[in-house]
């Protein structure tokens, strides 16, 4: 008998620690025969307890290598002149990458054969043994990273008092059958990969930047920290009809809260590009990479039929209450705009989907620049006094607050909020400070 190294043959003369590397790599390759007793040049010394090796073996493999590969190795003790040898015949595993338990899904923890040789296999080599083994379904893939913490997830579980122990956590998927952790565990762990970046802007263009934020950790925690970011930045803007302040919000918060919950349920998990939140003075755009699944049109979203990329996400989110039912989204935001005159705007790529709310209480410049042209009876909807107003800027070329008091018979105060709200409007435009303060009309300003 006389035996080779090869990319399916190994040899040991004794049982070591590299046993476990060796089995993994032949799970992970082609399959293989280890041989126990057998000396690099092939020469045989066999063991002295077959039974005993046997057994070290497959405590040693059941043990030390995950998922369970138990099910693909058998044992064999031959005899040769006397001597025994213990044949270790592993299968090409089902259920690849199997790696170190100590180790991780990572190079080096996971190892396959190459030539004589046992390596560490790529990151490259361990996602296509997972594309290979799950599919192409991000969320339902195992994890690479299996050193994984819930603390937001859990806490928000617990202030919903619904459990979020190993059994509820199978049930929603982010533990396998075989108790590893898949990638929807990961997107819902402090290590997510994934982040969210927000931007505030200048105008209604991307040429000056007033504030930036980037958030990370659990999706959980993206979703409450980035809405919280949104929310400061959601001005309440207040009107007057006759004696009675009108507050309104720029954006309708069900219409922020629906647009987040739809860029982290739908986004494409497989590409590490983060979701995008610009907010301008006139709108807010989200982005999220991945745009429609093969089959469904922007037409069907919007009459709210859903057919979701991360199916058991959602569910996740369903079960916290965050979403109502799937394909009620796009609904509810076009619903917060029904009475609006500017509507949101869903736009479709290859790879991404942008939903755009309009900022409901800002104004055009085109329109405001017009505003202080239009003769008196376009200002009849916001009362006679800023008629009178613009008038008396006409007639002297500038108005004071003073001069306000006297023609219209106001208060101070009043006098002080009808100029700052039609400045506000970009009907006036202010000159001056202190006492010499005036106003004239925004475009001879």
């Amino acid at each position: 008998m006389k035996l080779r190294e090869s990319e399916t043959v190994e040899l040991k003369r004794m049982v070591v620690d590299d046993v476990k590397k060796e089995v993994a790599a032949f799970a992970n390759s082609s399959g293989g025969i280890l041989y126990i007793g057998v000396d690099d040049d092939g020469s045989v010394s066999g063991v002295d307890d077959a039974d005993a090796v046997i057994q070290q073996i497959t405590n040693m493999v059941r043990d030390s290598i995950k998922p369970d590969v138990t099910m693909f190795v058998r044992y064999e003790i031959i005899d040769y002149h006397g001597r025994q040898i213990v044949a270790v015949t592993t299968q090409r595993g089902t259920n690849r990458p199997y790696y170190l338990a100590q180790k991780g899904m990572r190079p080096e923890g996971v190892y396959v054969r190459q030539g004589t040789s046992t390596v560490s296999a790529t990151d490259t080599a361990i996602r296509q043994m997972i594309k290979e083994t799950d599919g192409d379904s991000f969320e339902k893939t195992r994890s690479m990273e299996q050193a994984l913490t819930f603390e937001q997830t859990g806490a928000e579980f617990r202030k919903r008092d619904i459990p979020f122990g190993p059994q509820q956590m199978q049930t929603l998927k982010l533990i396998s059958k075989d108790g590893v952790y898949t990638n929807l565990a990961l997107l819902l762990s402090e290590q997510c990969v994934h982040t969210i970046k927000a931007a505030v802007f200048q105008g209604t263009d991307q040429n000056i930047f007033k504030d930036r934020k980037e958030f990370g950790g659990s999706l959980i925690q993206q979703l409450n920290e980035a809405y919280r970011y949104i929310d400061v930045h959601n001005q309440i803007r207040s009107t007057f009809d006759g004696l009675i302040r009108i507050d309104a919000l720029d954006y309708p918060r069900v219409a922020v809260r629906e647009a987040l919950l739809n860029a982290l349920v739908h986004r494409d998990y497989s590409f590490r590009s983060s979701i995008l939140i610009s907010i301008f003075d006139d709108r807010i755009e989200f982005m999220s990479v991945g745009g429609l699944l093969p089959g469904i049109g922007l037409d069907d979203v919007m009459e709210g039929l859903s057919v979701c990329r991360n199916v058991d996400l959602a569910n996740v989110f369903y079960r916290l209450k965050l979403i109502e039912a799937y394909g009620t989204g796009m609904p509810k935001i076009m619903g917060a705009y029904a009475d609006a005159e500017k509507k949101p705007v869903i736009r479709v790529t290859t790879n991404a989907f942008k939903v755009i709310l309009p900022n409901m209480n800002h104004q055009d410049d085109r329109l405001k620049n017009n505003f202080a042209e239009r003769n008196l009876m376009d200002f009849s909807v916001t009362g006679g006094d800023e008629n009178m107003i613009v008038e008396i800027v006409r007639q002297k070329g500038s108005v004071t607050r003073r001069d306000v008091e006297d023609q219209l018979a106001v208060s101070a105060s009043t006098a002080t909020r009808l100029l700052r709200y039609m400045t506000e409007l970009g009907v006036l435009a202010q000159v001056g400070r202190a006492r010499n303060t005036r106003y004239v009309l925004r475009d001879r300003a």
